[in-house]
């Protein structure tokens, strides 16, 4: 059975061109904290067909010295440089459609300065399979709603199949948070999924999950890595806590946009690199127009910060710059989905 687990793992991974910042295998071998960029695309299911964009984009991390994982949520519509695009700014979630893997996992690491030791992309299909898989996942709803499959009463708890997982964790506008509040119901579902692939031992619920990982589903983890994690990380499942990366609305040429101040990065960053037991970037955070924020900006005296709502994209201060470089991701290619995927 190991000899199929490393086959199918072996068949979703996918390098990009993004240099580690840091020697991947090694931490996991010291059992230090990680990193992982979680995407999931828009394709896939609910008649959607196309290449799409990673409509959930959310930064895990994995601390076996505090036994706790964190999973913090990137709004789609955040408005930041693209890496490698030729446009100056974009939403977020457009950075898998321009360049792939590379140039998310880059434009992630340059807004928000810290490393993305692994990346694993799924598809929206790939979601609905995994639940069916492990035999339904169960989640208390914070919102009665009814959206396609799903049909939920706030405080009840309820046993979802694939498909209506899916459309909990996909529903938005009937949402009064919008897509902040779809974004806590797919951190729901994920912790979900985690939890019961944690406690499912069964040989035959192995093989189906084996079986959906293989085809909706890419990775720069190897197969000896996901082994290490499983050896010595599983404890971090036991906790998980949550944070959103926050914005505030704006229409900026016509379309709607996240923008998120340079302070509200600063602080998500320090959040983020505490968990992974790193120090505090010195490098500058840049938000709304000319605004910056840095080490050197404090809370009580943050004169370097400017507000404002409604602007043209064309006002944004020409001094922003992506730190490194990108190299443009050669080997990209749309994953390959089974039954039109």
């Amino acid at each position: 059975m190991l000899g199929v687990a490393k086959e199918t793992i072996n068949k979703t991974f996918k390098q990009t061109n993004v240099k580690k910042s840091r020697n991947v295998s090694q931490v996991l071998k010291d059992k230090k904290p990680f990193s992982v960029l979680l995407l999931g695309t828009d394709t896939g299911d609910l008649g959607r067909s196309d290449k799409g964009r990673t409509d959930t984009i959310i930064i895990a991390t994995v601390n076996p010295q505090t036994k706790r994982a964190t999973l913090t949520s990137i709004p789609r519509d955040t408005q930041v440089k693209i890496s490698g695009s030729e446009n100056a700014y974009d939403k977020i979630n457009s950075a898998y459609t321009i360049g792939g893997t590379a140039a998310a996992v880059k434009t992630v690491q340059n807004t928000l300065h810290v490393p993305i030791d692994f990346y694993l992309l799924v598809n929206m299909g790939g979601l609905r399979k995994v639940v069916d898989a492990l035999g339904g996942v169960t989640v208390t709803p914070q919102l009665t709603f009814k959206y396609s499959y799903a049909n939920v009463v706030k405080g009840k708890t309820v046993k979802l199949n694939g498909q209506e997982a899916l459309a909990y964790s996909r529903m938005r506008y009937s949402d009064p948070e919008g897509d902040y509040g779809r974004q806590k119901r797919q951190k729901q579902i994920i912790t979900a999924i985690a939890n019961k692939a944690a406690s499912t031992a069964s040989l035959a619920n192995y093989k189906k999950i084996l079986s959906t990982i293989e085809d909706n589903m890419q990775t720069d983890m190897t197969y000896d890595d996901m082994l290490t994690i499983e050896t010595n990380y599983k404890s971090a499942a036991n906790s998980i806590k949550s944070y959103v990366l926050q914005g505030t609305d704006a229409t900026l040429n016509g379309l709607s946009y996240q923008v998120v101040s340079a302070k509200e990065k600063k602080k998500i960053s320090n959040k983020i690199r505490n968990e992974l037991n790193l120090k505090p970037s010195t490098k500058t955070f840049y938000g709304q127009i000319g605004e910056t924020y840095s080490s050197e900006s404090s809370d009580s005296n943050d004169s370097s910060y400017s507000s404002g709502n409604t602007y043209s994209t064309n006002d944004y201060s020409s001094s922003y710059s992506n730190s490194g470089t990108y190299d443009s991701d050669s080997t990209y290619s749309t994953p390959t989905y089974s039954n039109g995927y």
